[in-house]
């Protein structure tokens, strides 16, 4: 059966926050000391900002969410609702970059195509509201699918001691 997406919604939260809980402790294992994962779950995870927004994705696999993830056209750059230091503050499309923000997949659906399709819609969503490039903070776990969809590296940095790279594409 394919892979489909639709908005989020309100009622998808306790769902996508279980699946991100999953996702960060299973699938980050390879990259992440124990410490770290710990560490991962004080700034990852939901931002309901982004389904209020109409920027968010759940991609499903028949009834089971296979993953979610989204984009964003305000200033914060990752982090989930409790996460410190946000900014709701609007991005202006001719000289920032739109935040690719919040990707996950259910550990049961690595590697049948759910952040290629969740990057896709969110590539064209963004060039549809005028962004001429994303932008997003990756995990280690992350970046060789970013790269893989045309994300360079900028510049690498730490969070509550976990690696991250800060990535870019023009679109």
């Amino acid at each position: 059966m394919p892979l489909t997406h639709r908005l989020a919604i309100p009622a998808d939260e306790p769902r996508l926050s279980a699946l991100m809980t999953s996702a960060i402790e299973h699938l980050q294992s390879a990259w992440l000391t124990p410490d770290q994962i710990a560490a991962s779950h004080a700034f990852m995870g939901l931002d309901s900002r982004l389904i209020a927004d109409g920027t968010y994705f759940v991609i499903e696999d028949g009834d089971a969410i296979a993953g979610c993830g989204g984009w964003s056209r305000r200033a914060t750059a990752y982090g989930g609702n409790h996460s410190a230091g946000r900014d709701d503050r609007l991005l202006d499309p001719a000289t920032d970059a739109a935040k690719v923000r919040a990707m996950y997949t259910h550990p049961d659906h690595v590697r049948k195509g759910v952040g290629t399709l969740i990057l896709s819609l969110c590539e064209a969503a963004a060039k549809a509201e005028g962004f001429a490039a994303l932008e997003l903070s990756g995990t280690m776990a992350g970046v060789p699918l970013y790269r893989s969809f045309g994300f360079e590296g900028v510049r690498e940095f730490e969070d509550s001691g976990v690696p991250m790279l800060l990535m870019r594409k023009p679109i």
